[in-house]
């Protein structure tokens, strides 16, 4: 059984690389990615199965988002 989504009006529940975790209400992706030390350029992101562009990332984060972190592929 899933346990609850904790919202309250200081925080969200959101899943990070499958792991819930609780971020400040109003926190966006890029925010999330700075507090966990990556430099913007360093990693991809992808939030409910959508990529996510460097240029969005000011996107807030909501209850329930399932944010994915992951590295560039380079080369061709």
């Amino acid at each position: 059984m899933n346990a609850p989504v904790v919202s309250t009006e200081a925080s969200v529940e959101i899943l990070l690389d499958g792991r819930p975790r609780v971020v400040a209400a109003g926190s966006t992706l890029a925010a999330l990615v700075a507090s966990l030390g990556h430099e913007p350029a360093a990693v991809s992101t992808a939030v409910n199965g959508d990529f996510v562009p460097r240029a969005q990332r000011e996107r807030q984060l909501v209850v329930g988002d399932a944010v994915l972190l992951f590295q560039p592929i380079v080369g061709g």
